[in-house]
């Protein structure tokens, strides 16, 4: 835990109790602060009760007192509209700030020097500080993981000299942590989300600025508009940029050219990395991921060998394009986290031949947007609710059978594949849809499809 010492002796309000909120709270009394919590949710509220965390309606209570409001992230602070805890901050004119603000705080306050990386984008966050935090690790560097990547930035380990701190960060803690100051600050890209909690795409990419305008070093990834310009902005308000593209050369940064991620200085190239042979960094989108990583780890003084290193042998995000076991030429890749038709689309583009297993609680739009990998697919297997929506949209473009379950998908789709005699070929859960009509999150749907390939008769486990 990182105990709060920058609220010492001081009154913070703050609402929400769910995983972080709660851990926010502990290391805020922690560190010495006298807290008032609370939550929309009764059970919440007492399980932060049961914990010792002083709790009470902040409809009832003295904001003139509060030297801050803490602000879960999963809270909205400016759409659909605020939330009521947000509005008696802002009567009070109380500062309103959440967990990643705290922690860059007690950063400044105890180990100013020790380094930071910061990564936000649209896609690929997560594989990127899960990439960055292994190439630190296996460089022998003191490494602390978390954020929204599932482990709240206030449970790691306090700041100190030489320890290295990878934190995720969504645009909703980056819009609660106004002091963000990364040592490198990664924006991978842009694309419309969120929007129901942003208002507009031009408020959410203002959010997302933020964090690399205040960092010592901004990488940033410029094959859209909008990070584009971003960079141009940050560069000339005279932050250091290291630009990154996965579909162009550039003069100065890092960018992909097919396998190779080629480094550029003052219109020079030279390769740096080829990730032909790294299976868990296959496609384009991991071109851009790893470019990023290597972009960041240079900038807090990771030797090209570690960091090349730490490529080659990345275990991969699990549930992330995540290979789990193979069988002669067949690679079995859990995919899990795509949890929609966008998110499904790097995995379907990385695989030319695929027994494809998808379905479950269908999201807006389906598969439609999916079309152009269709040819990629040898074979569907459709799974939950989605199951007749999905084979409606595959009609006769794509053979499929509706499985119903995921593991009668597996079985299937691994003796399939078994008889493929066309060469490589990947059994792949990558289901495009929510897990919730089967499975209680993404997460238990993924760990399903790794124990049903383990019981499949000649397979080697991965993982």
């Amino acid at each position: 835990m990182i105990p709060v010492t920058t609220f010492k002796g001081k009154k913070v309000g703050l609402f929400g109790l769910g995983g972080s909120g709660l851990a926010t709270a502990q290391a805020l009394v922690a560190g010495g602060a006298n807290v008032t919590a609370w939550d929309d949710n009764p059970d919440s509220v007492a399980k932060a009760t049961a914990a010792g965390i002083a709790t009470a309606d902040l409809h009832h209570v003295d904001w003139g007192g509060f030297a801050a409001f803490v602000l879960s992230p999963g809270v909205p602070l400016t759409h659909p509209k605020p939330h009521w805890s947000v509005d008696l901050a802002r009567q009070a004119s109380v500062e309103i700030i959440g967990d990643v603000e705290l922690f860059v705080r007690e950063r400044r306050a105890h180990a100013p020097d020790c380094p930071f990386i910061a990564i936000t984008g649209t896609n690929g966050k997560s594989t990127t500080t899960a990439l960055i935090a292994h190439i630190l690790k296996t460089s022998g560097r003191d490494t602390q993981l978390g954020g929204n990547i599932g482990t709240a930035v206030l449970t790691l380990d306090p700041p100190k000299a030489d320890r290295f701190y990878v934190v995720e960060c969504s645009s909703y803690q980056i819009d609660l942590a106004p002091t963000l100051d990364p040592t490198a600050g990664i924006l991978l890209n842009l694309t419309p989300d969120h929007l129901d909690r942003h208002g507009t795409m031009q408020h959410y990419a203002d959010i997302k600025e933020r964090l690399v305008a205040g960092s010592r070093t901004a990488v940033v990834g410029v094959d859209d508009s909008y990070s584009s310009l971003i960079a141009d902005r940050v560069e000339r308000a005279g932050t250091k940029v290291v630009r990154i593209s996965r579909r162009q050369p550039l003069a100065d940064g890092i960018y992909a050219e097919g396998s190779v991620l080629m480094r550029a200085k003052g219109g020079t190239s030279s390769p740096f990395a080829d990730l032909a042979d790294i299976q868990t960094l296959r496609g384009g989108h991991n071109a851009q991921n790893a470019a990023a990583a290597i972009a960041a780890c240079l900038a807090v003084g990771v030797s090209e060998k570690d960091i090349v290193n730490g490529l080659r042998t990345f275990p991969g995000l699990k549930h992330r394009m995540q290979p789990v076991a193979r069988k002669g030429e067949i690679v079995f890749v859990n995919d899990s986290k795509a949890t929609n038709a966008d998110a499904a689309a790097p995995a379907l583009s990385s695989y030319d031949r695929i027994y494809w297993i998808a379905g479950g609680l269908p999201k807006e739009g389906g598969i439609t947007s999916l079309t152009p990998f269709f040819p990629k697919i040898v074979k569907a297997y459709l799974i939950g609710e989605a199951a007749p929506a999905f084979a409606a949209t595959l009609g006769e473009a794509v053979p499929y059978e509706i499985s119903g379950t995921l593991e009668k998908a597996v079985a299937h789709a691994a003796a399939d594949a078994a008889r493929d005699m066309e060469g490589p070929a990947a059994v792949m859960l990558s289901p495009a849809c929510a897990s919730f009509d089967q499975y209680k999150n993404f997460e238990v749907r993924g760990d399903a499809f790794v124990g049903h390939v383990a019981t499949l008769e000649g397979v080697t486990m991965l993982i």
